[in-house]
């Protein structure tokens, strides 16, 4: 029995009854003894058996209840991980501490992501536990900037490495010449570079060498077999240290006279050559890790330090981090938006590329929207902050992204049951290989130890470690890129099995908005006339109709009139004096009940309709000028879109709460044969489920409120961007501009993100698979074997950087280029 006491921070108690629920939810929890709420500190003291119950379980415990208990996050950047065994010691210190919830540790961007509950463990204790295994965690307590400490402690490691590798090239280069040297050209070489005293030239050069380079693997090694488990590092230190000290004895043989015992063969080139060659790939390792988080660097590198403030008819420049809600703020041609904002003054064209992956710029008028770290194109804009600091949307981009590059995959599994066993193993064939070769193959000590030291110098756990999170880490930010946002791991590696695609209609397939389609004049009327009126008239009305009019005579910069009168009859229209002239605008039906024969505009009236418009009907005075029909057109990319789908062997299908003839005239209109209208929220859910119970992979693509349940029940649910925050929240993947050819982006992007993945994973295990064994049969020299380790997880993460210049298309691409790279994503040998 293990008893420990933890501090539950509660929340949602209102009085004395919820204090008693919490206190009866706690206290029927198996292994609790003791159990003090007290409702005016919102707090709960649990005492209970750490061996029958997890703080996890007694958190459950009181939100089955109807409460809740406070936790935070908080990320901590780790140095000194090598290999996925370094990645579990971490995850097990962690999670080791009291008051931790939940833990994820990614050996790619050396972070560990750890979920606490409030007050019951503070941040120096975590450091505390990574340290005690061994580990160490960058201190951003002091720095201004969280992101640069971190870049800048990162670097000082890198640069460390280098300065080692220069170090020990500069002692090995001259010892590895002279000494293979005389093994190979022993018969042209004068006596005296054979002479004995050389191996004297040889301890001096490869000591500092294993003394310098060699500490940072010996006492890695230490503080790993010290917790119970082991590393790349205790490997790498037995080889060295195994060809170094043998070598010494070689050297105290020959200066002592005992070398007829020991031999005169040393190894002290060995030795430094595995140091160097190791540290030189580690430091490669450490470069290519670092390019792999190059695209949040990006999108961090967005955002301006400064904002040019706009305070009583005056600019002045402030830091970003002053900003407030309602700051009214200058964006000159060429900056970049500093915030989320409205606009509230000027005209331009915004570059939102970076965020959405649309390479055209977007109009931008009064009271639109402009996101922070967008760039100002041509005109001055006044905007006005929405969203400042971590609210803004490029800020819960980043989050999104790095939240998913710390996931991980389903995939990864598989790797990490084989690391958490890997090195024990190798250990255990090292042994084998010595004791095999020395009693069984009669070679002598010497090479049966170095055969032993191949086995142990030729392994590499890293490259199993590292194979699927540096590819998950390109791939979630080359979506970044291209405004495809990824919630986990899990959903870029779901996406590309996809079998059907149900999309919603309004918002997703369509604008979302009422736009003039059709203006159908009566004999003698001009469509500039026409719409003029029609907008005059509606300028006082706040329905979609009439905005949808107001908004295309804007555009088309024709001059309203002065509105006389107005009058809105709910449901069908309106009647207005324009210019002392009598404006009716509304449904056929209103029409007629003021007297108009509309007999002669009935084929129009009903083409329309049949084509999913409203038809909307304008008459002056004592005549019917014409028709203007209006509808939620598609988008104009959605039609384009479905053909790619569809062409890629996957079923479409629309599922629309809308009526039976406009969902179909829609649909015909996409490319959609199979259509489900006049849907519930709930229904939408239920038929997702149905489609799944046929052992299809259901995607779910919408933008609305109603959208949610469907979008969480799906395999993958895709939110659109523009849409609502609930239906993001909902979703596992969100498309940022809305345009649903990111869904074929999304595809092709899983599917060539998965074969890097099957490619490390079958380079890193057939490398081990085939190596360890030649290096058991005694075919490998432990400096080549040294050589291959090094390079085999920098290979690994060279191939996952390949994922960034893939020949994967943006938006200005054509579809049929996005097709086609997706199928040859998909039918790409495994290696």
């Amino acid at each position: 029995m293990s008893t420990q006491q933890i501090k539950l921070p509660i929340t949602g108690m209102t009085c004395a009854a919820c204090e008693k629920n919490v206190n009866r939810a706690l206290t029927k929890a198996d292994g609790v003894s003791e159990v003090q709420v007290n409702l005016a500190t919102e707090n709960a003291f649990v005492t209970y058996d750490s061996t029958v119950t997890k703080p996890a379980s007694l958190i459950e415990r009181v939100e089955k209840y109807g409460y809740g208990v406070a936790t935070a996050s908080v990320e901590l950047p780790i140095t000194g991980m090598t290999c996925a065994a370094c990645e579990k010691n971490v995850n097990r210190a962690l999670s080791k501490t009291s008051g931790v919830l939940d833990v994820a540790v990614n050996l790619a961007t050396e972070k560990a992501k750890v979920t606490y509950i409030r007050g019951a463990v503070r941040r120096s204790d975590l450091v505390s536990a990574v340290e005690k295994y061994g580990y160490g965690v960058i201190d951003t307590s002091q720095a201004d900037d969280i992101d640069d400490a971190e870049r800048a402690a990162r670097e000082a490691e890198q640069q460390k490495q280098w300065d080692l590798v220069l170090f020990g090239a500069l002692f090995t280069i001259p010892l590895f010449i002279v000494s293979m040297g005389r093994h190979l050209f022993m018969s042209f070489l004068p006596p005296i570079f054979m002479a004995d005293w050389w191996i004297i030239v040889f301890a001096i050069l490869a000591t500092p060498v294993q003394f310098r380079l060699g500490y940072q693997y010996t006492v890695g090694a230490y503080k790993s077999l010290r917790n119970g488990t082991a590393n790349m590092d205790v490997l790498v230190a037995l080889g060295s240290w195994a060809a170094y000290l043998y070598s010494v004895v070689i050297l105290l043989g020959l200066l002592f006279g005992f070398s007829d015992v020991v031999g005169t063969g040393d190894y002290f080139e060995s030795a430094a050559v595995i140091l160097t060659l190791i540290t030189l790939g580690k430091w490669l390792e450490a470069r290519a890790k670092g390019r792999t988080s190059e695209a949040i660097k990006k999108l961090m590198g967005l955002t301006p330090d400064t904002a040019t403030i706009l305070e009583d008819g005056k600019e002045k420049d402030i830091p970003l981090s002053e900003v407030a809600l309602g700051d009214r703020l200058v964006v000159r041609p060429g900056e970049r938006v500093p915030v989320d904002a409205i606009v509230i003054e000027g005209r331009s064209s915004i570059d939102e590329s970076m965020l959405t992956g649309e390479s055209m710029p977007v109009n931008k008028k009064v009271s639109d929207g402009v996101i922070g770290g967008t760039v100002n194109k041509q005109g001055r804009l006044i905007i006005e902050a929405t969203r400042v600091g971590g609210e803004t949307a490029l800020a819960q981009i980043i989050r999104l992204v790095e939240n998913a590059q710390l996931s991980k995959a389903p995939i990864q599994r598989v790797a990490d049951q084989v690391s958490g066993i890997f090195v024990p193993i190798v250990l255990v064939l090292a042994t084998l290989t010595f004791v095999g070769w020395f009693f069984v193959g009669n070679v002598g000590f010497t090479q049966a130890m170095l055969n032993a030291i191949s086995v142990l110098v030729i392994a590499c756990p890293c490259a199993l470690g590292l194979a699927t999170p540096t590819a998950i880490m390109v791939g979630t930010g080359r979506g970044a890129e291209m405004g495809i946002l990824f919630k986990d791991s899990t959903a870029l590696e779901q996406v590309h099995k996809l079998s059907t695609i149900v999309f919603d209609k309004t918002g997703t397939i369509t604008q979302g908005e009422p736009t003039v389609t059709d203006i159908v004049t009566a004999d003698a009327v001009e469509e500039s006339d026409l719409l003029m009126l029609a907008a005059s008239a509606e300028q006082g009305s706040e329905h979609p109709l009439g905005q949808a009019i107001v908004t295309v005579a804007i555009e088309r910069n024709l001059a309203l009139k002065n509105l006389d009168a107005f009058e809105a009859i709910s449901g069908r229209g309106i009647q207005a004096t324009v210019d002392n002239r009598q404006v009716l605008v509304g449904s056929p039906r209103f029409i007629r009940e003021q007297g108009f024969d509309l007999d002669t505009h009935h084929a129009t009236i009903h083409n329309l309709q049949a084509r999913a418009r409203t038809a909307v009907v304008v008459a002056s005075d004592d005549t019917v000028l014409g028709i203007i029909g209006i509808a939620d057109a598609i988008k104009p990319t959605s039609k384009t879109a479905i053909a790619d789908l569809q062409a890629l062997g996957i079923q479409t299908m629309m599922l629309t709460g809308d009526n039976q003839q406009t969902a179909e005239a829609i649909a015909n209109e996409a490319g959609i044969s199979e259509v489900v209208a006049e849907v519930l929220p709930e229904d939408k859910a239920e038929k997702v489920k149905s489609l799944q119970a046929t052992n299809n992979k259901v995607s779910m693509v919408g933008d609305g409120i109603n959208d949610a349940p469907a979008l969480a029940q799906a395999d993958v649910g895709f939110a659109i961007g523009t849409g609502t925050d609930i239906a993001m929240e909902a979703s596992d993947v969100t498309l940022v501009s809305g345009d649903l050819r990111a869904v074929v982006r999304a595809i092709a992007l899983s599917k060539v993100t998965m074969r890097t993945i099957y490619q490390n994973l079958f380079w890193a295990f057939i490398y081990n698979i085939i190596l360890i064994p030649v290096a058991m049969m005694g075919l490998l020299v432990p400096m080549f074997a040294a050589a291959a380790m090094a390079f085999s997880s920098v290979f690994v993460v060279t191939n996952s950087l390949r994922l960034r210049t893939s020949s994967l298309p943006l938006a200005k691409d054509s579809s049929q280029d996005i097709v086609q790279s997706s199928r040859a994503a998909s039918s790409a040998p495994a290696a």
